[in-house]
């Protein structure tokens, strides 16, 4: 099968590898569609998870059931799944604690084993969720969305009336939607006007960085949430929060970055910070989520690409005005 192989020292290639076959207590897939994600290229760099190299990557990716390894129930060949990634230990702290995505030595599929940047990948039956009569394309931002669900976890219970999303990429668009989708104003923030313009399309608000019209949303959010990953966004957070409102820090700033925040204005306006990282077996959650949003959710899928291109796209970048890019081996 073709697939695409990370290596040691930034290496990319197509290369053909083994057929994979299930064994007990996995499945055999064919991969369908699979999401290319920023984390890949911070993969590729050994900036995420164990680096462990030679890898496939791919951890947002549905396909259709081809085999059962033995001891494998409630799957038949033809079904359409979505794999939900993370690995957890089963005995640490957050493992115990129901937090999958805090275990202390997290797994994923596409990050410490081979994931969904190939033609067909061996998976743990545990490690799929159905999504019958789905489009392939649509069910791989299951993952994603899955991240989005448990970003706004740990608001629940909380009377979120605006929110403002700094960054109107593909996981961004994704938090807008779902926040409108729980009744929220929710207002994309983004330099890129293709982008803004998308956004109001998908019935959220748009500003530009640096307008009037933000400034007047000082102290006035209920919720301000960096989805760019960028230091200097971030740190900005507590300006556009009201009173008793929250922030949510979602993107994924560099490791060494620090930013400064006033103990005292959280105290005194009695502010929330919160950071989640990555899904927590939520897969199902998110998948629903996404039938409830329709097909028109198909939009922020911009490019469906064959593996070949995809495996490109890791050392030149996402084409000029993309959104989700895909692999689409249909």
């Amino acid at each position: 099968m073709q697939a695409i192989v990370l290596r040691q020292g930034g290496q990319v290639a197509v290369e053909t590898l083994s057929d994979p076959e299930p064994g007990p207590g996995e499945v055999l897939i064919a991969v369908r569609a699979s999401g290319i994600c920023h984390t890949d290229i911070e993969i590729l760099r050994g900036n995420y998870g164990a680096s462990a190299f030679p890898l496939v990557p791919g951890h947002e990716y549905a396909g259709e059931v081809l085999a059962l390894g033995a001891g494998v129930t409630g799957f038949a060949a033809g079904d359409l799944v979505v794999v939900d990634p993370n690995i957890g230990c089963g005995t640490c702290p957050g493992c115990r604690a129901g937090r999958v995505n805090l275990c202390e030595s997290l797994g994923a599929y596409g990050v410490t084993r081979n994931g969904g940047f190939a033609e067909r990948c061996v998976v743990r039956a545990d490690a799929l969720v159905p999504a019958p009569g789905m489009d392939p394309a649509l069910a791989a931002l299951a993952e994603p969305m899955g991240c989005v669900l448990n970003g706004l976890s740990p608001l629940a219970g909380r009377r979120i009336d605006r929110a403002l999303v700094f960054g109107a990429g593909p996981i961004g668009m994704l938090m807008g939607i779902a926040l409108r989708q729980r009744g929220a104003e929710a207002i994309m923030v983004d330099l890129d006007e293709d982008r803004l313009a998308m956004a109001a399309e998908f019935g959220l608000g748009a500003l530009a960085q640096g307008t009037a019209e933000l400034e007047r949303l000082r102290h006035g959010c209920d919720l301000a949430v960096d989805a760019t990953g960028v230091p200097a966004v971030a740190a900005r957070l507590p300006e556009y929060a009201a009173n008793g409102g929250n922030m949510l820090y979602f993107g994924v700033c560099p490791p060494a970055a620090r930013i400064e925040i006033s103990p005292f204005e959280i105290f005194r306006r009695q502010l929330s910070l919160f950071g989640t990282h990555s899904l927590n077996h939520n897969i199902a959650e998110a998948l629903e989520v996404i039938q409830a949003c329709g097909p028109g959710l198909g939009r922020l899928i911009t490019h469906r690409l064959p593996l070949p291109e995809v495996a490109r796209l890791f050392g030149a970048g996402t084409p000029r005005g993309a959104m989700k890019v895909l692999m689409d081996t249909e």
